[in-house]
């Protein structure tokens, strides 16, 4: 197994700059320069409920709206993460939470399997949390997903708040990747008959 479970990665196009540092083995640490406030209070709460810690200094034309530099964090932030878990060995692999927000109820379940998926079960109230397009959140998941190479669902039980929603989306998130990314002593090699993941 890696010792230092952590990840840099750089991401440059003409719509956006990001410089993003990921930590699976952190204390919940966020250094966040993201020209997105909604995006930077969600990766803060993934943050500090993961228990990870991660710096992204992220900039793009967000004078034409948020969705490249949402979209193109997503992607960053799977990288990172798929680089910072290594071979894997050891790691639980799966992880799930189902978390309550005030009136919401949100599952998310995780499966660092290698198979990117996203499994996209939720409706958004409303379109606009402030000035950020809700839709983006979709986005961000779903590259995610397919930069990380894991499974991915998430579901929406009830809810009327869409901030509510989206805010029990990014902790539950983070609950069960923290679960899916701890290393179980009793497991020898990668959870997985085919010897690899």
């Amino acid at each position: 197994m890696t010792n230092t479970r952590k990840a840099n990665i750089s991401r440059k196009t003409r719509e956006t700059d990001i410089e993003l540092e990921f930590s699976i083995d952190g204390e919940g640490k966020a250094n966040l320069d993201v020209q997105v406030p909604f995006v930077s209070h969600m990766l803060e709460l993934f943050t500090k409920h993961g228990l990870f810690d991660l710096t992204v200094n992220g900039k793009g034309d967000v004078e034409v709206d948020d969705h490249h530099l949402t979209e193109d964090i997503g992607i960053v932030l799977g990288q990172a993460l798929r680089e910072a878990l290594g071979d894997k060995y050891g790691i639980k692999r799966y992880g799930s939470m189902t978390l309550p927000m005030d009136e919401t109820l949100v599952t998310v379940a995780v499966d660092l399997s290698d198979r990117p998926h996203l499994e996209w079960r939720a409706e958004l109230p409303k379109g606009r949390v402030g000035t950020f397009d809700t839709e983006n959140v979709h986005e961000f998941f779903w590259k995610l997903a397919v930069e990380a190479r894991m499974n991915l669902h998430i579901v929406l039980h009830h809810g009327h708040n869409t901030h509510h929603i989206i805010e029990a989306m990014f902790k539950a998130f983070a609950r069960a990747l923290d679960e899916a990314t701890q290393v179980d002593p009793r497991i020898k090699g990668v959870p997985s008959t085919k010897g690899s993941l």
